[in-house]
């Protein structure tokens, strides 16, 4: 497979966050890993998965949440 660019990533992960909303808290680590599945490991790697992660948060698209443990999560309606 060809080399997927940081904005294939982030949009994918945003596609999973938005998929799971409400229904499965999702970490860092999650999201790496389920990238790493679909796209393969010679066309994502950890280092563009955290680029990802941080364009996705800088946006706005996505943010943290605290709830006994640091996850990514949608930001809430009409903010």
């Amino acid at each position: 497979m060809s080399e997927a660019s940081v904005d294939d990533v982030a949009n994918a992960m945003y596609e999973l966050v938005k998929s799971t909303k409400g229904k499965k808290n999702l970490k860092a680590m999650d999201l790496t890993k389920a990238m790493i599945e679909q796209f393969g490991e010679d066309a994502c790697d950890k280092k563009k998965c955290k680029l990802a992660i941080r364009q996705l948060i800088d946006s706005g698209r996505c943010i943290y949440s605290y709830v006994g443990g640091s996850y990514i999560t949608l930001p809430p309606e009409g903010a």
